[in-house]
């Protein structure tokens, strides 16, 4: 298995046998790593709501949302892969981008410029203090895995993470078909 760093645009993949209910069996965008910290957002922990049930004045807009992780659950985030056409968005990685002028979000969703599968909306985020990843990395708590694009914007997020450990090579595509009801008993 190629081992891949800790980096901006890079995936963290929750363990097999994570029990943390925040994290178990997710895989997270990280969008920004430094030294005084890291944030992330989880791709495939769908909410059963759609954006305008969340933001009042929102364009009438079919985009699903998603929990970005336990921090900061009364904001709101998006990734998209229209960077060129929304100022103040963050590359994060080929294709994505994080962020940018909500305001002009709203004119590019109401003039059809971004359409649902472009965006992921999210509550909260996932963060971590300066070497609290480090540390959570030491104790095996993440894999780390290369971005796809399909990843974010085209894989059904029930089966994300288990396809990220299939692409992962044998060993973790064995592991991914364990059941997560398993039991140590």
């Amino acid at each position: 298995m190629k081992e891949h760093s800790m980096q901006k645009g890079g995936l963290l993949i929750a363990e097999p046998f994570m029990v943390d209910p925040h994290f178990k069996r997710t895989v997270v965008l990280l969008c920004e790593h430094a030294n005084d910290g890291s944030v992330g957002f989880i791709l495939n922990k769908g909410l059963d709501m759609k954006i305008g049930e969340l933001v009042g004045d929102f364009p009438e807009f079919d985009a699903s949302v998603f929990y970005g992780g336990p921090v900061g659950t009364d904001t709101i985030h998006y990734i998209h892969n229209v960077g060129d056409l929304l100022e103040s968005s963050h590359p994060v990685g080929q294709g994505i981008y994080w962020g940018g002028d909500f305001e002009k979000l709203k004119f590019l969703i109401s003039s059809g410029l971004v359409q649902p599968h472009n965006i992921k909306f999210f509550v909260g985020y996932s963060g971590w203090s300066n070497d609290q990843l480090k540390e959570e990395m030491g104790y095996g708590s993440w894999l780390t895995g290369q971005l796809d694009t399909n990843y974010v914007f085209n894989s059904k997020p029930k089966a994300l993470w288990k396809e990220v450990m299939e692409n992962m090579g044998e060993a973790m595509s064995v592991i991914a078909q364990i059941n997560d009801n398993y039991s140590w008993n």
